[in-house]
């Protein structure tokens, strides 16, 4: 599986579905609500559609938060399939904070061996493969023409350094009462503790990047929020 093709055409689907994304942003839209309870919105459907058929020319499964269900006695025989959340942070999306992702990822025998976040509000984008490690580019507003063009300009991560005190980034949107204890907890294990309340996938890109030290999460989550981030940090 040549790692570095693949790459390349997830990067240029999130940031096709990212456009998608903000032109719904931009609108006066419309927000539904699943069988959950979480909200919808025409960006997620947009978003999913061009990211789907960007990614069917790999021949590679899909499998989508907003994608069609696909029985699990179907994916177990798979070993290379597409793990995709058209738009994490849906929430954050609806308050208009910017804080919201597109997240792709290759997984291989139940493992992401590639992850794309991308950030359509601010063209921020986090990468990473098992072969070259994790990376970000900042304004990527454009599909690219080469992932080794892309490298080259690209910072490699972890790119910060904190010092003197500990940073938790926590969920805006899914607080539980095991966050709580955790915050406590690390105020008196280390003392200068501060905390960011940041949305979607974001939170495990800062943990990539070095700009903060943990991330809990014990409130339930889906694999295709995490899988993206979960290599980013990996890598």
């Amino acid at each position: 599986m040549e790692l570095i093709k693949l790459l390349k055409i997830a990067i240029n689907a999130s940031v096709k579905g990212g456009h998608e994304i903000m032109d719904v942003y931009d609108s006066d839209f419309e927000v539904e609500h699943k069988q959950d309870n979480s909200p919808l919105t025409l960006a997620d459907k947009r978003c999913n559609e061009i990211i789907e058929r960007s990614l069917s020319l790999t021949n590679i499964p899909v499998l989508s938060e907003e994608g069609a269900s696909i029985d699990y006695e179907i994916r177990k025989n798979w070993e290379y399939f597409w793990l995709v959340d058209p738009l994490d942070g849906t929430k954050e999306f609806v308050k208009r904070n910017g804080e919201f992702t597109v997240n792709i990822a290759l997984i291989h025998q139940n493992l992401p061996v590639l992850g794309v976040v991308y950030v359509p509000a601010t063209h921020d984008l986090y990468f990473a493969t098992k072969d070259i490690g994790s990376y970000k580019e900042t304004n990527v507003d454009l599909e690219i023409n080469s992932v080794n063009d892309l490298l080259s300009s690209s910072n490699k991560l972890p790119s910060n350094r904190i010092n003197g005190r500990y940073i938790i980034v926590g969920s805006r949107s899914h607080m539980s009462v095991e966050t709580e204890e955790f915050f406590e907890k690390a105020k008196k294990d280390h003392g200068r503790v501060e905390i960011l309340s940041i949305g979607s996938s974001l939170k495990l890109c800062m943990v990539a990047e070095g700009r903060a030290n943990a991330y809990p999460r014990y409130a339930p989550t889906m694999e295709w929020d995490t899988a993206a981030g979960h290599a980013i940090v990996k890598y």
